[in-house]
């Protein structure tokens, strides 16, 4: 029995190199200021969709919510088998938090997905909430899993997985259609193919064509440009390389649930914690020296 797995994926800052412009004054994150990544649980969720698919065939489609910049993440599902990739973007949805994001993700998923499990990374290391995953099972009204570190077995309509549960573990059996957050610990994510790398390098959303179209006909007028953008998106479609692009018109979503009117959560204060060291001491590279420093250390019970 084939399944057709939904995977949903975020574009991430680096947080191993953030900076003093890494937060904007209201308490968001200047997602400009770092470089972006894709979401690393969010490849372990997804590795687990294409295991999933390996072995009882089916369906994987990748769906984000972000900038157009996004669709980096969405061409790296490409390159390592995904078959269908959808971005999600809005003005609209700028400032979300985790309700608000569960709520359009909701939407989309609803709309445009045709599913028996959904995978999610366990959480994003732009917030490590958590929140996101749980949020979308309970509106997209089905049976959630959290903290998945194995697949067990999945036939017919039943999967059995195991979940880690910070000392111990469980082992559930759920009816599908389901939800799953995947954690770090459940597999080794798989490189990008060669093969697809090729064949979907020049995958483009359609806010990509038009910017670069824009770009390239600078003084062309708005009726060349309009024609230029049309004969892109045929011969995109027609080699299977143009990314589905969705607003929250679209997929139907009140607004009054999106963006930051759709979040009650709000920033108290934000705090800058600067580590200054009082004294210091030069360590020669070698084994004597760092054998000293460490019976030194214990001497003074620093480490036991």
């Amino acid at each position: 029995m084939a399944y057709n797995c939904a995977v949903l994926i975020k574009q991430v800052p680096d947080t191993k190199r953030v900076t003093g412009q890494a937060m904007n004054d209201d308490g968001t994150v200047n997602r400009s200021a770092l470089p972006a990544i894709f979401n690393p649980e969010d490849l372990n969720a997804l590795e687990l969709a294409l295991q999933i698919k390996d072995k009882f065939g089916g369906k994987v489609t990748v769906l984000t919510m972000g900038l157009p910049a996004a669709a980096e993440i969405l061409r790296d599902s490409l390159f390592r088998g995904a078959d269908e990739t959808i971005l999600i973007t809005d003005r609209r949805c700028a400032a979300s938090d985790t309700l608000a994001t569960s709520y359009i993700l909701s939407c989309a998923v609803k709309k445009i997905i045709d599913y028996d499990i959904v995978l999610c990374g366990r959480q994003a290391i732009d917030g490590d909430t958590a929140q996101v995953g749980p949020q979308l099972a309970e509106k997209l009204g089905i049976t959630q899993i959290t903290y998945i570190e194995e697949l067990i077995d999945l036939s017919d309509k039943s999967i059995t997985v195991r979940r880690n549960i910070g000392n111990g573990f469980q082992q559930v059996k759920s009816a599908l259609p389901v939800l799953l957050t995947v954690t770090g610990e459940a597999n080794e994510p798989r490189v990008a193919a060669a093969k697809k790398m090729m064949k979907y390098k020049n995958a483009r959303t359609p806010i990509e064509v038009e910017q670069k179209i824009k770009a390239e006909n600078p003084n062309a007028d708005e009726a060349d440009i309009k024609e230029l953008i049309e004969h892109k998106y045929s011969e995109l479609e027609e080699k299977g390389l143009l990314i589905k692009q969705c607003d929250l018109d679209f997929i139907g979503a009140d607004l009054n649930w999106c963006g930051r009117s759709g979040s009650p959560t709000k920033v108290h204060r934000i705090q800058s914690v600067v580590l200054a060291a009082k004294e210091s001491k030069d360590v020669e590279p070698n084994e004597k020296a760092i054998s000293d420093m460490i019976h030194e250390l214990i001497e003074d019970k620093t480490i036991a």
